[in-house]
């Protein structure tokens, strides 16, 4: 049987970007220009999510040609819904949302994030 971790940081495997403000997540949102953003939404309190990070973490491919931004729900929630307001996607948890060139190219959810799909579409 597994353990899994409920930390509110990702993994230090992965070079992540831990968004904390709204005004960072704006900063960032709209920079995808040269290179794609991958932005995961995790909650600390769920099972399900930390299933999600960590099976993303395990797949992904570091060498990939991607920013990695963290928002941890449970402490961020107005990072998420502003990201939602940006994205157009629906909130949900766990989620992962990748902008390139200003436009969604991705977006799951729960068990359907697949590191390897996104880095077929980047």
């Amino acid at each position: 049987m597994g353990f899994f971790n409920f930390s509110s940081e990702p993994k230090e495997t992965l070079n992540w970007n831990n968004i904390t403000s709204v005004e960072m997540l704006e900063e960032v949102y709209s920079s995808s220009e040269n290179k794609p953003n991958l932005f995961f939404k995790h909650s600390t309190r769920c099972s399900i999510s930390s299933m999600a990070l960590n099976g993303f973490e395990r797949n992904w491919n570091k060498e990939a040609e991607c920013n990695l931004y963290f928002i941890d729900l449970i402490a961020h929630r107005d990072v998420s819904n502003k990201l939602a307001e940006l994205s157009g996607v629906i909130h949900q948890s766990p989620q992962a949302i990748v902008v390139s060139g200003g436009q969604i190219i991705y977006s799951a959810t729960h068990s359907g994030i697949d590191a390897n799909d996104i880095e077929s579409r980047i």
